[in-house]
């Protein structure tokens, strides 16, 4: 053979062999195709999980259901989902998934995380549903659902929202509505001692404590002694609670749950400081009187326009030092009580703003005009 003929039959053979292969492969292809859908055996119908922090990595549940049937030897993806009872799994979570098994075991802390990304209330039994989606490629089938029940847990710093006749008056939103409460919070998770902010902009104002902002917390209001007064003590599903005096005022409010204490304290803020055109507070009161703040019951901020110099400069309630606001100094993202001072380094018209709206996250601002 000359040269052009084996080019040729090496080309043939090529074709051959592609062909070939391609065939094969065709015919070894299984049929994929719907058949049978696995059938969920495990958990049991109406199973309740009343999760604990405590138990976190323990197994909450073994999810066991049957082989889909894709009709061929196939890898059959298997993933369990969970969503929200009556939603009809339009958004579900997955809880975790397998390749051609028949189990999956979810940890407590798993199952919480789903159950608190669906919007569960903490503490609080939730209904459910969970199914397996089998699914090869594209294709998929679905397994049964069953229904559970969920009490899920936070490990996030509790709250206590503050409801009565002074919210809209207040700027918060329509009187005794939970979803318009002024959160306290605690220091974090477990701790039973609650402070924060909140403005009563009416006389003789009547509100309770409550654990959620919905209307569950009802059920678990926290009043005190004597309908409307101010006894500095808390009574579990107790009267109306009034505030000192019956007066309007910017209170710092402090509660114990353990204790069953709570505490107003009228405040009024203002800008302090060598920075200041009276510079820091000292014998004469009149010469050396703090800037005072405006509250914007729209913002919720505590404001001021003011000239600065270089220096340096805080926040104190009522002329006094009792309460005083510094800088941030243990790095939690919230400006501290007796923090440290802030620095102007240019001098100019500022307009500053203190926000002591979000209890335990109290912030600040500060724009040269």
């Amino acid at each position: 053979y000359n040269m052009k003929s084996i080019k040729s039959l090496l080309v043939l053979f090529s074709a051959i062999l592609i062909t070939s292969c391609t065939t094969d492969d065709v015919e070894d292809r299984p049929v994929i195709e719907a058949i049978d859908a696995p059938v969920l055996v495990s958990p049991t119908n109406g199973a309740i999980y009343n999760l604990s922090v405590d138990n976190k990595s323990s197994l909450a549940e073994r999810f066991v259901w049957s082989d889909a049937d894709f009709g061929g030897d196939v890898e059959i993806n298997y993933a369990i989902e969970i969503d929200v009872a009556g939603n009809e799994f339009a958004s579900p979570v997955t809880l975790g998934s397998v390749n051609s098994e028949n189990q999956l075991a979810v940890s407590v802390e798993t199952l919480n995380g789903a159950a608190l990304s669906l919007g569960a209330e903490p503490f609080a039994a939730v209904p459910y549903e969970v199914r397996v989606k089998a699914s090869v490629g594209s294709m998929e089938m679905l397994s049964n659902s069953i229904p559970v029940t969920i009490s899920a847990y936070t490990t996030e710093a509790p709250k206590l929202y503050l409801v009565g006749n002074f919210l809209d008056a207040s700027g918060y939103g329509s009187d005794w509505t939970p979803a318009n409460g002024v959160p306290i919070a605690a220091s974090g998770y477990g701790e039973t001692k609650f402070e924060g902010f909140v403005n009563v902009n009416v006389a003789n104002a009547n509100f309770l404590f409550l654990p959620v902002n919905n209307d569950s917390g009802w059920d678990n209001k926290i009043g005190t002694t004597e309908k409307g007064a101010y006894t500095k003590v808390l009574v579990m599903g107790g009267e109306d609670v009034g505030v000192p005096n019956g007066a309007a005022a910017y209170y710092y409010v402090k509660a114990d749950t353990e204790a069953l204490t709570y505490e107003f304290t009228a405040t009024s803020w203002a800008v302090t400081g060598s920075a200041t055109p009276n510079g820091w507070p000292g014998d004469d009161a009149v010469a050396t009187a703090d800037q005072n703040m405006t509250y914007n019951a729209d913002t919720k901020v505590w404001e001021i326009n003011v000239d600065l110099t270089v220096g340096e400069y805080k926040f104190r309630a009522n002329d006094a030092w009792d309460y005083n606001i510094g800088k941030d100094n243990n790095g939690d993202g919230s400006l501290d009580f007796g923090g440290d001072n802030f620095a102007v380094d240019a001098a100019g018209n500022y307009h500053i703003e203190l926000d002591l709206s979000n209890p335990r996250a109290y912030t600040m601002t500060i724009t040269m005009n």
